[in-house]
């Protein structure tokens, strides 16, 4: 066990917003030496203390932040945090992930995570400071925007370095894709958690602290730190993520042909050019800004100079707002976009199911699917911005047909009798913005995500290398690290699984620790030994993240998902992409789910694990829950 407790604040923050009482808990050394941290400790959480059959909206679901070991130590590639409940969206695992510097202060105010459940009787703002937990009113908060709510409070606590976590207007009327927004443009906005916060009469989480975190070996600490900023400063992706961010996404996947323009029914456009991250950072970017001490400062600031919208400005966007609210709604006008995006931001929104539900209900609309009487007068053409704008307030105020939008796409088609076919989903949760027919292993990923429809619980970035070498040599298959190939892909998906889980449960920046490669499993055991004094190894970690897949897949086994769920959209597996590099390609998801349930140790017939391998990652107690809530567990593979 941990003599010392090095890398963590060492507290667990419980606040019973029924009671407005608090309750402070030691950290557990085992949940340390078994979860790691952020995502990990909020899983195992969850999993424990709310159980199948709590309402999401209910005072029963517990709303989770927490964060990593690296948090607050000045590591350089970011800080992180994960917020977690029962989703209100898809009534499944609840999870998303933030960057920005509410993180470290959570650590130096002295919680790894803060815990709200109950519900308040009149809305409130619970302030954590000085070792104090205030409840504030903020009934003259309710109703206000993002923008708004973040200045109110920062003026009336008189302290502009206070990390605040807060949400907007949509939560409020508890739109089921709802984010959570940290200091104004860091969402936590997938699987509606915004709308969990506001069903606790909680309008935003403010931290402030003085503390520190101290690291077991200091000198190897600063050693490590300046290996880990030659790697990332001298790496090929370093500028173009420095000067684009993830924007520089919208040309590539434009020349690889996987954009999900006119709703996934075109691959390319000839207007990439027009609303790309090249644009932007030629013609709209005046600043770059980082997460707390990260060495890559790849969120920009923009302003609109000129025209219709000049003097708009905020931050970002990244590739999936900017995506969502150009080629996929047909859209050719970057400043309208821009506007946008900073509409669904201000009211708290999640930008990928928004462009979603805005996008199948304009393909539904353009097929003549759909009318005006059923829309209440709009008129849904592509690239129509202005009234993607009124639908946008609509679907945040809960109005007309934006009402109808506001608990996804998946329950939108359900209620207007239609459209369920060309709905795009995994679980309820929408799609991002990649065509998974010109990216398989993304593809497999999105099938099988602990959330829904999500890359970032994979995030196989290698396959895009197209390199039959590097599947060959790492996984046995060359066509494993080839977007357009088969083979290989269960072994790739479950590989990156794993990574991907360590690294949110350290919480340090994704798109540099897996996606440059600078934190492969060996150098995040080294990590963690150097920080938290733990003696571990790069198969002990990859046995964490293989750990926390497990949990989370047991969570929703729980809930009743089964291999028919792990399951993508018909217009993915059966209608090919008709044009471009990706032409031809329909997803071949059965044999990949095949590969990846043997791969995972899991029942292949039913998606469910195997109570071999719970047992041997030491969820014995996941085992025994499962069974007395009827889920039967084959003890062995064949």
């Amino acid at each position: 066990m941990l003599s010392e407790l090095y890398g963590y604040a060492g507290r667990i923050l419980r606040v019973d917003l029924s009671k407005r009482s608090v309750k402070i808990e030691e950290l557990d050394r085992k949940l340390i030496r078994g979860f790691l941290g952020g995502r990990g400790f909020n899983v195992k959480r969850l999993y424990d203390e709310v159980p199948k059959g709590v309402d999401p909206l209910s005072p029963e679901n517990k709303l989770l932040f927490a964060t990593g070991p690296i948090a607050g130590t000045g590591f350089p590639i970011g800080t992180r945090l994960n917020v977690t409940a029962k989703s209100p969206q898809t009534g499944l695992l609840g999870d998303s992930n933030v960057g920005g510097h509410f993180a470290a202060e959570m650590k130096y105010c002295g919680f790894d995570q803060i815990i709200l459940e109950g519900k308040s009787d009149r809305p409130v703002y619970v302030y954590v400071h000085d070792g104090s937990v205030e409840f504030m009113d903020a009934q003259g908060l309710w109703g206000l925007t993002i923008s708004e709510a973040y200045d109110a409070i920062r003026k009336e606590l008189r302290d502009w370095r206070v990390q605040i976590a807060l949400i907007g207007p949509a939560a409020e009327n508890y739109v089921k894709f709802a984010g959570i927004f940290f200091n104004l443009h860091r969402p936590a906005a997938r699987t509606g958690l915004g709308a969990v916060m506001a069903s606790k009469n909680v309008k935003a989480l403010v931290v402030r602290g003085d503390g520190y975190v101290e690291v077991a070996e200091p000198d190897e600490f600063e050693e490590f730190v300046r290996e880990v900023e030659e790697a990332v400063y001298s790496h090929e992706q370093y500028w173009p993520r420095r000067v684009m961010g993830t924007s520089r996404i919208l040309m590539a996947a434009n020349r690889l042909g996987f954009l999900p323009a006119d709703h996934f029914t075109k691959s390319v456009v000839d207007y990439a050019y027009q609303v790309s991250g090249e644009r932007l950072a030629v013609e709209y970017n005046v600043k770059n800004r980082s997460c707390f001490s990260c060495i890559l400062p790849c969120s920009r600031f923009y302003v609109i100079k000129r025209g219709k919208f000049a003097g708009l400005y905020g931050e970002g966007p990244e590739y999936e707002p900017l995506a969502g609210f150009t080629v996929r709604i047909g859209n050719r006008d970057l400043d309208a976009a821009l506007k946008a995006i900073s509409m669904v931001n201000d009211l708290g929104m999640d930008a990928i199911t928004t462009s979603e539900v805005i996008s199948w209900a304009m393909e539904l609309y353009e097929r003549g699917l759909l009318d005006e009487g059923e829309t209440g007068g709009l008129k849904l053409k592509w690239g129509d911005m202005d009234t993607v704008f009124e639908l946008i307030d609509m679907i945040a105020y809960r109005r007309g047909f934006g009402d109808l939008l506001a608990d996804g796409v998946a329950k939108a088609a359900k209620k207007l009798g239609k459209g369920a076919e060309i709905a795009l989903h995994v679980k309820g949760l929408e799609l991002i913005q990649a065509d998974p027919r010109g990216l398989k292993g993304y593809g497999l990923g999105f099938a099988v995500a602990s959330r829904g429809a999500d890359h970032l619980r994979s995030e196989p970035f290698i396959e895009l290398s197209d390199d039959p070498r590097i599947g060959q040599l790492l996984f046995g298959e060359a066509e494993a690290t080839m977007r357009l190939g088969v083979r290989g892909k269960g072994k790739l998906v479950a590989y990156y699984e794993n990574w991907c889980a360590v690294v949110d449960s350290l919480e340090v920046c994704k798109n540099i620790a897996e996606n440059m490669e600078i934190l492969p499993f060996d150098k995040m055991a080294k990590l963690i030994e150097i920080v938290v004094g733990m003696k571990t190894c790069a198969s002990d970690m990859m046995r964490i993240g293989e750990r926390i897949v497990n949990i989370e897949r047991a969570y929703i086994v729980r809930q009743g998902v089964r291999r028919r769920d792990d399951v993508l959209p018909r217009r993915f597996l059966k209608e090919p992409i008709a044009e471009g590099p990706s032409m031809g390609h329909v997803i071949e998801l059965e044999v990949m789910l095949d590969e990846y349930y043997k791969e995972r140790g899991w029942d292949p017939q039913t998606g469910i694990p195997t109570a071999e391998k719970l047992h041997e990652l030491g969820l014995h107690e996941v085992v025994e829950d499962l069974r007395r809530n009827g889920v039967e567990l084959r003890p062995a593979l064949d």
